[in-house]
C-alpha cells in the first residue's frame, strides 16, 4: 500500500524518466527495446492527469490533516483533465475545505461545480446538498438552506449521523418559521437516528430543554 501511495506521488516523474530512457534506448539501440519504456511512461503520465492523486487526498482527510490534503489538492494544476467523476470529488473536496475555513462563498461554488459534474453515488449527492445547506444557513439565507436540506434527504445520506444533522437542521429551520408541530417531528427524527457525533449529540441535548414546550 505504501509503494503504491509513493507510485502515485512520483507517477508524473518517474513517467517523464521512463519516456527519457524510452528516447535513449531508441537512439542508442532501436525502437522496440524502447517499446515497453514509452508504454510505461505514457501510461504513468495519462494516469497522473487523468486519475489524479485522489487516493492521498483521502487519507489525509481521513486522518483530519486539512494541511496536507489542500496540499495535494493544490498540486492538480489541470483539473479540466481529471476523469468527470473525480473531478467532481475533487471540486467537493475543495468545498469542504474552503467550508472549514470559514469561506462560504468559496465552498458554494466549489461545491455547486462538484454537484453540476454529477455525484458517483446517490449517497454522496445527498452529502454534498447536506453541506450546501448548512453554508446557506451560515449565510442567513434559510429558503435555499430549506430547499438544499430537503434535497438531501429526498437523494438519500450516507450514514445515520449525517441523516440527524440534516433533521437538525430543518428542525432549526422549522422554529425559525414558527412551525412548531414540523419542528418537534424533525427533531424525532433526529434522535430516532441515535447519532454519536458529540457536536451532534449536545446539539439534541440543547433542542430538547425547550422544543417540549413549543405549541403544536
Amino acid at each position: 500500500m505504501k509503494f503504491y501511495n509513493l507510485l502515485i506521488k512520483y507517477r508524473l516523474w518517474i513517467g517523464l524518466a521512463l519516456i527519457a530512457l524510452g528516447i535513449y534506448v531508441n537512439y542508442s539501440a532501436s525502437f522496440w527495446p524502447s517499446f515497453p519504456l514509452y508504454l510505461v511512461g505514457v501510461i504513468l503520465i495519462f494516469g497522473h492527469f487523468f486519475f489524479g492523486p485522489l487516493r492521498l487526498i483521502q487519507e489525509y482527510m481521513e486522518s483530519g490533516d486539512m494541511d496536507g490534503a489542500e496540499k495535494v489538492i493544490n498540486s492538480i494544476k489541470f483539473p479540466s483533465l481529471l476523469y468527470k467523476p473525480i473531478r467532481s470529488v475533487y471540486y467537493t473536496l475543495r468545498g469542504n475545505i474552503a467550508m472549514m475555513k470559514q469561506d462560504f462563498d468559496g465552498a458554494e461554488k466549489m461545491m455547486k461545480k462538484g454537484l453540476d459534474l454529477g455525484m458517483p453515488m446517490k449517497e454522496a449527492e445527498g452529502a454534498s446538498l447536506l453541506q450546501m445547506g448548512m453554508i446557506s444557513m451560515q449565510k442567513n439565507d434559510i429558503k435555499q438552506a430549506e430547499n438544499y436540506i430537503r434535497s438531501a434527504l429526498r437523494k438519500g445520506l450516507p450514514d445515520k449521523e449525517n441523516e440527524a444533522a440534516a433533521y437538525l437542521q430543518m428542525c432549526s429551520i422549522m422554529m425559525n418559521k414558527r412551525e412548531f408541530r414540523a419542528a418537534k417531528d424533525f427533531f424525532r427524527k433526529a434522535k430516532a437516528c441515535k447519532p454519536t457525533t458529540p457536536q451532534i449529540v449536545d446539539q439534541i441535548k440543547q433542542i430538547e430543554k425547550y422544543i417540549t414546550r413549543m405549541p403544536g
